[in-house]
């Protein structure tokens, strides 16, 4: 990679390997002045992350984190919904999901069961939910958590072997928002199935529900419904404005990559136009602050206010 940091031709480097390499790599592109888009979690752990975001003001490059459930048209649906006061004001919101079910993994992810890697349910399935919870609803002013590992032994799928985990599979918390809304999320792993994902904004007129097949708001098709009073919420249709902001990424409609492509292509128009609609690695510390609230929340039994 040394070598083609040098290339002049090279605008934007894509740092998209496993998570304990991230800061080697995305330092040597910053020191190399490029524009870096790296993977979520930008690090291991908040140090990481503050180290990475400090290189990058230091030089005065434009980054982008992939936090792309930002970019979802259901999430803009969302936020336009609650802009015209769908819901009135928001009273609480409530998110439950399911990361990896079960207690087979294949080996390419084994390294996830390690918690010192910074891969796992509290920084991926938590950190992408949350981030998409913080993005609509606002930051939490205070959180409690809980955080426990009930299912220690993984067996790997190509050999058999058992394997130690040590990071936790299940993560809980309950906080307030700086709006003054009540906030809960529940997102565990290794259990044998359930609801994949749902999101409830509950208000003083109203509720959206969103859903998907898993607590991967970022790559899992997600289905607004919303109701009026106590009605059973109704599936809205996303706008076929949003969706097809950028026509050529229609095609991956429903697939892993179809909101990663629209970050890139939002990074694209920010860099034309000076804007900034993509999350950087300013707004990656501060989910990593967070999931460090979380931790040190669920260590210490103590309520902590961010």
């Amino acid at each position: 990679h040394e070598q083609m940091l040098t290339q002049s031709d090279i605008d934007v480097v894509a740092v998209t390997v496993k998570v304990p390499r991230h800061r080697e790599l995305v330092s040597a592109a910053l020191a190399a002045g490029k524009a870096v888009y790296c993977e979520w979690p930008l690090g291991r752990d908040l140090e990481d992350a503050r180290a990475m975001a400090a290189l990058a003001a230091e030089h005065g490059v434009r980054t982008v984190v992939g936090l792309q459930a930002r970019q979802a048209p259901a999430i803009e649906f969302v936020q336009e919904l609650l802009g015209d006061g769908y819901v009135g004001e928001v009273l609480s919101t409530t998110m439950v999901g399911l990361s990896v079910p079960g207690d087979v993994l294949g080996r390419p992810n084994a390294y996830m069961l390690d918690r010192t890697n910074g891969a796992n349910v509290l920084t991926i399935a938590v950190g992408h939910s949350l981030d998409t919870l913080n993005h609509v609803l606002g930051e939490f002013a205070d959180l409690s958590a809980v955080s426990d590992l009930r299912r220690p032994l993984i067996t790997i799928e190509e050999t058999g072997e058992q394997v130690v985990k040590t990071a936790a599979d299940q993560i809980a918390v309950i906080g307030t928002l700086t709006s003054g809304a009540t906030a809960s999320i529940h997102v565990r792993e290794a259990v044998a199935g359930g609801t994949g994902f749902l999101w409830e904004i509950n208000g003083t007129d109203g509720t959206l529900r969103i859903t998907a097949d898993a607590a991967q708001p970022q790559i899992y098709p997600l289905t607004v419904a919303g109701a009026h009073g106590p009605s059973e919420p109704v599936e809205l249709p996303v706008p076929a404005a949003l969706r097809q902001k950028w026509p050529a990424l229609t095609s991956l409609d429903g697939a892993p990559a179809y909101n990663v492509g629209r970050a890139y292509a939002a990074f694209a128009e920010d860099i034309d136009h000076g804007t900034h609609t993509v999350p950087d690695f300013a707004d990656a510390v501060r989910r990593h602050e967070v999931i460090a609230a979380i931790e040190r929340s669920a260590a210490s039994g103590k309520r902590v206010k961010r």
